[in-house]
């Protein structure tokens, strides 16, 4: 018999309380090893139209709903007992007669009437919005995974009526739903339905429903925080995962798409598909990539074929550890301070005072030291993309002895930047037939800058399938834009882009994409079409505060926050952020006037443990809260005039603008339910731009 569990159950399983948690997950135990022991108690949901709907008694209070049939077992959902009945009576399990796939289905009759189309004779009538799908017939709408009972329902949506009716459908209609509704034509996967195909191996199937193939599986499964994405691929990434590129690829999409949820995977279907493969997944900083390690984990337990054959490490990790391998001694990196004083010291020893130093630390950051040119000749040649201010041939060589002072002055101190640390590993590996790994995985890859990537593309053999990036371009935050191309990596054609956001509310994401362009493309020419992405839930507004002074915004924040809490959110669940440390100190005042103690981010997370978290804009990169404060967003904080006035190119002044969009929509889209945005009196020019 098939055992397996649905997402549904999963996400009521978080929902309880964490003693019943703990006796849920021994009822399901029990119930895989023998769903016919003595010991357990099966009552049928007799109100339910689908008579496979069985309660199983976990405590006093609490039910599991299974679905058993002859040939399969499937844990439902969890809850006190009325709950859980109300559930399974409103539900039925069948094949769709047209895809092919388990769904689980809303019983038409039983669900509270939802609002639709109906013109009204009024005085004066009001412009009536026209039904979106009338024109679509029943076998089309079939094909995209509409339930047979909910075809009527769906043929008098309107636009105002469509967020209310997808809440009720299965997930593959829904998203096809909204693909119609903006035009465009929904992907669907037909398969045969005799009864000989396993409705639970349909890809539509497989994103709700998991069998569990053994205990191990399963224990590892209600062990670990169950992150879905762990058990529940949707069928865009699954392609994804298991594609065959003939060259590098790259995967994008815009904030909680799930570009992690892929590279995790794909990470594990390499290791398992390639016995001899030894792999490396890296990121831009050391908590995401101990975050990777640990969703890795989660995936794929603690695999002694797996395990051992996979690094992970931020880019400077994985050049310093390859740097020491190579060369037998520990690289020094200087700071930005360090960097920016050799420079200063450069100008005044040889006297040149034709630039500024804030153009003169540009030009060394995003020029010089990030190509590593060597001499006056390549510094003549190379094309400065993407800056405005040109520079004759007379103006670099005038310039160019303060560059070549200052490389002298960091060697005599015996340390190197690490543009020249990525370098020299470049150079090393580059001439070696043996590389370190066979395969790269690369996730917030948008962060990627030329040192780090001309590393990346020597360290494996190349010429396939060796090389995968997740990234969305929207979320760039560090990085100048470059040609990818130029540096031997060509995507093009293998670019890949997932549209359902898993992360963040409907109405939180619309919001916050109106911060960026529809359509984002890089310097080779790929394109990244944001329009047509759909959340797979719905949740309040979100919210904008303008406060007549920072105190009284510090006020304000702490009674949203008991309110938050009091609706029955964690504080462990709620995150605050800001544009720089000098912010700081307004959201720990705003914690601590709530009542609870706040857990300042850092380079070295640590779990909240019932603490509310704050930092910067830049550390919430890769997190992921209830509830979210984007807050002290004041004029001349956000953007911050602090980089406006080190402008040093004219096109300098439209990258800050850019990215500095690009930090406050990573800061509003780490906001699962509840968002947040506030500023003191004049507040941030940036707010205008979420309103519709």
């Amino acid at each position: 018999m098939k055992f397996c569990i649905a997402d549904s159950f999963s996400g009521a399983l978080r929902k309880l309380p964490a003693q019943e948690q703990k006796t849920v997950k021994i009822t399901v135990f029990d119930l895989q090893q023998d769903p016919s022991a003595p010991g357990l108690q099966f009552h049928r949901i007799d109100k339910s139209k689908d008579q496979n709907f069985w309660s199983v008694r976990v405590s006093r209070d609490v039910r599991l709903v299974v679905h058993k049939t002859a040939a399969s077992f499937l844990i439902c959902y969890v809850d006190h007992h009325d709950d859980a009945y109300k559930w399974a009576e409103r539900r039925r399990i069948e094949t769709h007669p047209k895809t092919g796939a388990a769904q689980i289905v809303e019983v038409r009759e039983r669900v509270e009437e939802i609002p639709v189309f109906k013109p009204v004779e009024i005085e004066k009538p009001e412009p009536v919005q026209p039904p979106l799908f009338a024109h679509y017939g029943d076998e089309e709408l079939l094909e995209y995974g509409v339930p047979e009972d909910w075809l009527a329902d769906v043929k008098v949506a309107t636009e105002d009526t469509l967020l209310d009716l997808t809440e009720h459908l299965p997930q593959e209609a829904a998203e096809a739903l909204f693909d119609l509704a903006v035009g465009k034509k929904p992907e669907v996967e037909v398969v045969p339905v005799p009864e000989t195909v396993d409705p639970f191996s349909h890809p539509d199937a497989q994103r709700r429903f998991r069998v569990m193939e053994d205990v191990d599986e399963l224990k590892r499964a209600l062990d670990y925080p169950w992150d879905q994405w762990t058990v529940f691929l949707h069928p865009s990434q699954r392609r994804v995962v298991e594609k065959t590129f003939n060259g590098p690829a790259r995967v994008s999409g815009s904030a909680g798409t799930g570009k992690t949820v892929v590279a995790i995977h794909r990470v594990a279907n390499i290791l398992k598909k390639y016995k001899d493969a030894r792999l490396l997944l890296t990121t831009f900083s050391l908590p995401l990539a101990n975050s990777l390690e640990g969703k890795l984990k989660i995936l794929t337990g603690d695999d002694k074929a797996i395990v051992p054959r996979v690094t992970i490490l931020p880019f400077k990790g994985v050049a310093y550890d390859l740097f020491t391998l190579a060369f037998g001694h520990h690289p020094r990196a200087p700071s930005e301070k360090q960097i920016r004083g050799a420079l200063e010291a450069s100008v005044q020893e040889l006297g040149i005072t034709d630039f500024t130093i804030s153009f003169i630390v540009s030009e060394w950051t995003n020029v010089v030291d990030a190509w590593q040119i060597e001499n006056l000749e390549a510094y003549r040649d190379v094309p400065r993309l993407g800056r405005k201010n040109r520079m004759s041939a007379s103006k670099r060589e005038l310039i160019w002895p303060i560059f070549e002072h200052t490389r002298k002055k960091l060697k005599e101190q015996g340390i190197l930047s690490w543009p020249a640390i990525f370098g020299k590993v470049t150079k090393h590996y580059a001439g070696k037939e043996n590389k370190p790994f066979t395969h790269v995985v690369v996730d917030e890859a948008q962060d990627l800058g030329v040192p780090e990537l001309r590393m990346l593309a020597v360290i494996t053999p190349g010429g396939g399938n060796e090389l995968f990036f997740a990234g969305d371009l929207g979320q760039r935050i560090f990085q100048e834009p470059f040609s990818w191309k130029a540096l031997g990596i060509d995507i093009r054609g293998r670019s890949r882009m997932l549209k359902v956001n898993y992360r963040t509310s409907h109405q939180i994401r619309r919001a916050a994409d109106r911060l960026l362009p529809k359509l984002v493309r890089d310097v080779d020419g790929n394109e990244e079409d944001r329009t047509g992405t759909v959340s797979v839930f719905n949740g309040p507004d979100p919210e904008t505060q303008i406060f007549d002074s920072p105190e009284i915004e510090t006020v304000g924040i702490a009674n949203w926050i008991k309110s938050t809490i009091k609706d029955g959110v964690e504080p462990a669940e709620i995150g605050v952020f800001v544009r720089t440390k000098n912010e700081l100190g307004r959201a720990r005042d705003a914690v601590k006037k709530s009542g609870h103690t706040p857990l300042e981010l850092s380079e070295r997370a640590e779990e909240p443990a019932g603490r509310i978290s704050i930092g910067t804009m830049h550390l919430a990169k890769g997190l992921e809260f209830k509830a979210v404060v984007v807050m002290a967003c004041d004029d001349e904080v956000l953007p911050l005039q602090e980089r406006i006035e080190t402008i040093a190119d004219e096109a300098e002044l439209d990258e800050v603008y850019e990215t500095e969009r690009h930090l406050f929509y990573v800061a509003c889209t780490r906001a699962r339910d509840r968002l947040l945005v506030s500023g003191a009196k004049p507040a941030s020019e940036f707010f205008e731009d979420m309103k519709s």
